[in-house]
């Protein structure tokens, strides 16, 4: 760790260890908001494929065009020769094994399992000196993450181990060089460390696993963001970070209450989390805060007052008027909502979209009743609207109800979250399209001040978002001079 710790001196940062919290990144000076604090190439990854990205991509960059198979594999595409000349010394090795997977095993062959033949493949070529080591590339780095073994019950232990036994039939290599343990180890260790590689959009294109991103801690109130340049992840500061502060981001999504972030972290990540958004558990402001984000809202429909359980479990007690509202009635509305979800689930699925928005209109109006205005679900059946609504093409409607969801995200977002910037973006581009330039220059101009910070200003994406800003702002000058 001495050859890493040096190379983390270069650009400013340095590991400690924490007895909480285990290894720790922190800053030996002050980082402005949008400096790049670290970057790192994936150890290993692989593009992901399912039903929200069915299109197979190019294993190096994730490119989804002008894509040719490997002729000797057929598992693995590439948009370019560059491109595979890039991973060649990985898949070559690779590419040997799949060769030899029965069709049917092929097909069943999920990202997961890709990557710790990888991850094993890999660690071989560095011991063979074909893939050379670096300061901050090597295996040991892979060795000295946590896997959290300790804390996984019995099943998912099986799931690892059949997961390892698969792995070792599409190696098929000597006993003396594999050890089944030691992956079944690994599979626990991409599930808390692996990282979604996803476009300058946030929409998921791979995954990869990045040893030394992997030393950065969650918290709820991140300073930090993770994005990705291609399959290059890059940590930016979100606010000013003072010399001697640890550098955090967050592993999950930070909307919602305290229970429901502490909940899905434990489970998903096993630590409790003592950020100082969750050490607000139980307190008044919390508690609130918790009832408006994920609670029911009042009875009398003019009164915007929070609701909490009354003591008898009757119903709910507005702290505002106190009026009681039914438990029976939150029942019988909850249980509507979740009859009309599954039907409109299944005919979103079937391609039945105009059914689908019919659907998900009534579901958003019986949580108009049922939840507050800055409720998350309600938030959830809009953004699922949104994106319906562009698949058909209905960009006023679209746009109508990204407006409606702007307001909730600077709630449970920090305002210079990537999330906020391109819910604005996508506004701004609604707004455009239909004419209303000014409100897409003002939508435009929000969303470059927010992610020039977390995005930087040199990617593709920003480039683009940058010129679009710049043609609506020219496009509002000219409207305005022809009406004069």
């Amino acid at each position: 760790m001495e050859e890493l710790q040096k190379a983390l001196n270069e650009t400013s940062l340095t590991i400690s260890t924490l007895p909480e919290k285990g290894r720790c990144l922190f800053t030996t000076r002050d980082f402005s908001p949008g400096e790049v604090i670290i970057s790192e190439n994936p150890y290993v990854s692989v593009p992901n494929k399912n039903k929200e990205s069915p299109q197979s991509k190019c294993e190096w960059c994730f490119s989804s065009t002008n894509l040719k198979k490997c002729s000797a594999c057929h598992v693995v595409w590439y948009c370019s020769s560059k491109c595979q000349k890039s991973d060649w010394k990985l898949h070559s090795a690779e590419c040997g094994a799949l060769s030899k997977v029965d069709k049917e095993r092929l097909k069943s062959l999920t990202p997961s399992l890709r990557l710790m033949v990888k991850l094993c493949m890999r660690r071989k070529l560095e011991i063979q000196k074909i893939i050379p080591t670096s300061a901050t590339e090597s295996y040991k780095y892979v060795e000295a993450l946590v896997s959290h073994m300790s804390d996984i019950d019995e099943k998912q232990m099986l799931l690892y181990a059949q997961m390892a036994n698969l792995v070792n039939l599409i190696l098929q290599w000597p006993d003396s060089q594999i050890n089944i343990k030691e992956i079944a180890e690994n599979f626990s260790k991409l599930a808390c460390n692996a990282h979604t590689i996803c476009d300058g959009e946030l929409r998921p294109l791979g995954t990869g696993l990045y040893p030394v991103v992997s030393i950065i801690n969650h918290s709820c109130l991140p300073n930090s963001v993770l994005v990705f340049e291609g399959r290059l992840a890059v940590v930016r500061a979100m606010q000013h970070i003072p010399k001697g502060t640890e550098v955090l981001i967050s592993y999950v999504d930070i909307a919602g209450s305290t229970i429901t972030r502490k909940k899905t972290l434990k489970e998903q990540y096993y630590f409790s989390c003592a950020c100082p958004r969750c050490i607000e558990l139980g307190q008044s402001d919390d508690i609130r805060e918790s009832a408006i984000l994920e609670g029911y809202r009042c009875k009398d429909s003019k009164c915007d007052g929070f609701l909490l359980r009354d003591s008898d479990n009757k119903g709910f007690i507005c702290q505002q008027c106190g009026l009681l509202r039914d438990k029976e009635e939150i029942t019988n509305i909850s249980k509507e909502v979740k009859s009309i979800s599954e039907k409109a689930s299944l005919s979103l699925s079937s391609g039945h979209k105009t059914e689908a928005v019919e659907a998900y209109k009534m579901i958003e109006g019986l949580q108009l009743q049922l939840y507050q205005p800055f409720s998350i679900n309600l938030m959830r059946t809009r953004e699922t609207l949104i994106k319906i609504f562009m698949e058909l093409q209905g960009w006023r409607e679209a746009l109508s109800y990204c407006r409606l969801t702007i307001p909730v995200y600077e709630r449970v977002y920090p305002r210079s979250h990537p999330l906020v910037g391109l819910q604005y973006y996508t506004c701004g581009k609604f707004e455009w399209l239909l004419g209303d330039t000014e409100a897409a220059v003002r939508s435009l101009t929000i969303a470059l001040d927010i992610l020039r910070v977390t995005h930087g200003t040199k990617t593709p994406f920003m480039m683009e978002l940058a010129s679009k800003l710049e043609e609506a702002r020219a496009e509002a000058l000219y409207m305005l001079r022809s009406q004069d």
